[in-house]
């Protein structure tokens, strides 16, 4: 993967496929630059051998291929800048992925373009899951929730045009500040 955002994606779109009804995508930015994110959510979950394997590339649940590189490339890229990684399941109730990433560090790869992988997200699942993205920093804090907006539009559909380009602008304006490196 070459930029965080395409991480968030693959780690959001393993939480889909394992039948989440809510993904929750965290980001905490501290004084230090060191930028935490997790997803949690409450799908299928992993047994606990499959759990002590999923790091090594060789472990997939894929039946197309039989290498699974996401979650081990992920682990590899926050290590490699002096972060960590670390994830805990339990079957029938779900998984959480955190990663973090000094920032300031030569070998963090770049953040890529997060807010429209967010965006991604919602655009491209419409009708489930409900996802509730989260950020904060010293001072700032930002937070979209996908139930939230169901219930102020009452029924429209997330992927309508004019639903898009709010969305887009309200993820930007919030998440934008708390997510720029300087």
């Amino acid at each position: 993967m070459r930029d965080l955002s395409m991480h968030v994606l693959d780690i959001a779109q393993n939480s889909i496929k394992a039948g989440a009804a809510l993904v929750t995508v965290s980001f905490t930015m501290d004084e230090k630059g060191v930028l935490t994110f997790s997803v949690l959510d409450d799908g299928c979950g992993m047994a606990p051998d499959f759990l002590a394997r999923v790091t090594d590339p060789f472990t997939t649940t894929r039946t197309t291929r039989k290498v699974g590189l996401g979650i081990p490339m992920l682990k590899q890229s926050a290590e490699m800048c002096g972060g960590a990684f670390g994830i805990e399941s339990e079957v029938g109730k779900g998984t959480c992925i955190h990663a973090s990433f000094d920032t300031r560090n030569i070998d963090c790869i770049p953040l890529g373009d997060i807010c429209d992988s967010l965006l991604s997200l919602v655009v491209l699942n419409p009708t489930q899951p409900e996802f509730l993205f989260q950020a904060e920093a010293p001072g700032m804090e930002a937070c979209f929730d996908t139930r939230q907006l169901r219930e102020v539009l009452g029924g429209v559909p997330l992927n309508e045009p004019d639903v898009i380009a709010w969305m887009k602008d309200s993820i930007d304006e919030e998440f934008k500040p708390i997510l720029e490196v300087s």
